[in-house]
C-alpha cells in the first residue's frame, strides 16, 4: 500500500480513486504522518462486522453494579484506607 501526501492526493484524486476502486488502496499523509486510508467499499476491511454487542445475552450486569466498592473508593478519595 503506497502513501501520498495531501497535495499529491488533491492533484491526482481521480487517478488515485480509480486505483483504489481497482483494489489498490492508499494512505493520505500530512507532513509524513498517515491520516486516512482509502480503499474500495467492497474491500474485506470495509465489510468487517462491528464487534459491538457480540456477546449480547451472554452476560448479566448486577443491579448494584454502580454501587460495588463505593465505600472503598470514597474512602480512598477522602484519605481513608
Amino acid at each position: 500500500m503506497h502513501t501520498v501526501n495531501i497535495h499529491e492526493a488533491k492533484t491526482h484524486l481521480s487517478r488515485l480513486i480509480e486505483q483504489a476502486a481497482a483494489g489498490e488502496p492508499f494512505v493520505i499523509a500530512k507532513a509524513g504522518r498517515p491520516l486516512v486510508k482509502v480503499l474500495p467499499l467492497d474491500a474485506t476491511e470495509a465489510r468487517q462486522p462491528k464487534r459491538l454487542g457480540f456477546m449480547e445475552g451472554e452476560l448479566r450486569v448486577p443491579d448494584d453494579f454502580n454501587d460495588i466498592g463505593r465505600d472503598t473508593i470514597t474512602g480512598l478519595f477522602e484519605g481513608r484506607s
